[in-house]
C-alpha cells in the first residue's frame, strides 16, 4: 500500500510540475508544422532516412515524376507550387511544410520571377530506393 501511495504522489507531483516546466522562459519547445496520417511508408525491417536540400531558380520546375514513398518538404525561402495529377495545385510558403503522397504524378514549380526557392526534403524509404522516378 505504501508503494502505491508513493507512486501516486510521484505521479501527481510530476503531472503538476511538467506543464509549468514546459512554459519556463528560455526553454525550447518544438513547434508542429505539419501533421498528417499517411499511407505508403516502407514496411521492411530496415529503412533509409534521407534529408536533402534543393534550390529552384525563379521560373524553374522539377521534372515530371513520382515518389515510391511519402516525401515531406519544408520551405526555407520562397514559395513552392506542387501540381499533382487529379488534384488542385498546392502552394506552400517559407516556414511551412507539406507531405507529397507516393505514386502520384507531379511537378513542382517556383512560380516567382524574382525570388529563389530553397527547400529541405525528408524522405524515408527502403534502402537504396531512388528518390524519384521520372515520368516520360
Amino acid at each position: 500500500m505504501r508503494k502505491l501511495f508513493a507512486f501516486s504522489l510521484t505521479l501527481v507531483t510530476w503531472a503538476t510540475t511538467v506543464p509549468s516546466m514546459a512554459q519556463e522562459p528560455g526553454t525550447a519547445r518544438p513547434q508542429l508544422l505539419v501533421r498528417e496520417i499517411i499511407q505508403g511508408m516502407p514496411k521492411g525491417e530496415r529503412q533509409e532516412v534521407r534529408v536533402l536540400t534543393a534550390s529552384i531558380k525563379p521560373g524553374d520546375k522539377t521534372v515530371f515524376h513520382t515518389h515510391r514513398f511519402p516525401v515531406t518538404v519544408y520551405i526555407l525561402e520562397g514559395a513552392f507550387t506542387l501540381e499533382m495529377e487529379g488534384r488542385e495545385p498546392i502552394t506552400v510558403k517559407a516556414g511551412e511544410a507539406m507531405v507529397e503522397p507516393p505514386h502520384l504524378k507531379m511537378t513542382g514549380y517556383n512560380r516567382s520571377s524574382t525570388e529563389p526557392l530553397r527547400v529541405v526534403i525528408f524522405y524515408v524509404s527502403d534502402p537504396d530506393t531512388p528518390f524519384l522516378d521520372r515520368i516520360q
